[in-house]
């Protein structure tokens, strides 16, 4: 696997079956930064990928093998309810037992569409939330409402699903952490905000002096900032992803309870096999 982030992600194999554009349009996104300056970003129309190309793709995996889905682009934004690209792509995952990680924005996920054909043994289910007031969110997001995307993480957990809240990124000044730790959310992913010159052009009502410690071509916070903060949540089985090499290697070896896999997923077997980290399937 190339690049800096197969060399920390036990799953840097990703699957989008949009790209080029996601209809959430979040200020934070960094792939919308990595697009936007290329004249590559529609957020009104995403590209929808060829089922086709991705059957061939997965033809190539091995049994057992797990892709992440929405890295780039989120695979439940609205145009999955008329496309229904995300639920064939389910479909063939299940029929070649490859596992699937899917990071979302949306409550689609926990429809019964979707939770009767994915199988319990393959799929992991990460619901990101940066807030949990919608008035607020939605100044920076068009996502579903916060509370849609707690009830279905917790219909999910209900129904036997392997499924973590995902606070992606962990704002402060926008969480209510008594009102996050006093609900039965059974696991946590936390990844803090990273920012470059678009970001902070296009999220400029987060205070962004605090973001003082320059790794290739993000600032973020330093990681006393980031344990004070991250002492605030109280939930069960609390795991930190982490851009920054040296605070990866510290939740690593202090904090996460998987040291191997920062995503914390209920698996035995781990990816191993060198594959590469983006699928192009939209072109």
């Amino acid at each position: 696997m190339g690049g800096k982030e197969g060399n920390r992600c036990m799953y840097p194999t990703r699957l989008d079956t949009y790209g080029c554009g996601c209809e959430h349009d979040c200020k934070y996104c960094y792939a919308k930064g990595l697009l936007e300056f290329r004249k590559l970003w529609d957020a009104d129309n995403p590209r929808v990928a060829s089922i086709d190309k991705i059957e061939k793709a997965i033809q190539k995996l091995p049994p057992g093998f797990i892709v992440r889905m929405g890295g780039m682009t989120d695979c439940f934004q609205p145009s999955e309810l008329r496309c229904n690209i995300t639920l064939e792509t389910i479909k063939l995952l299940n029929k070649y037992g490859i596992g699937y990680l899917i990071v979302t924005k949306s409550p689609i996920i926990s429809y019964p569409t979707y939770t009767d054909i994915m199988n319990r043994e393959l799929a992991h289910i990460q619901i990101s939330v940066t807030c949990l007031d919608h008035n607020l969110s939605k100044r920076y997001e068009r996502a579903h409402p916060p509370d849609q995307r707690i009830m279905a993480i917790m219909e999910l957990q209900d129904k036997g699903f392997d499924t973590a809240i995902r606070l992606s990124p962990l704002l402060e000044e926008y969480i209510d952490f008594d009102k996050l730790n006093s609900m039965n959310i059974q696991k946590c992913i936390v990844e803090f905000l990273r920012l470059n010159s678009w970001i902070k052009e296009w999220f400029s009502m987060i205070d962004s002096s605090s973001y003082t410690l320059r790794t290739g071509n993000y600032y973020h916070l330093p990681l006393e900032e980031k344990l004070r903060i991250i002492n605030k949540i109280k939930l069960k089985n609390v795991s930190v992803c982490d851009d920054v090499p040296e605070h990866y290697d510290y939740w690593k070896m202090n904090y996460n309870p998987n040291s191997l896999d920062c995503c914390n997923l209920r698996v035995e077997q781990q990816n191993k096999t060198t594959l590469p980290e983006i699928l192009n399937l939209t072109d």
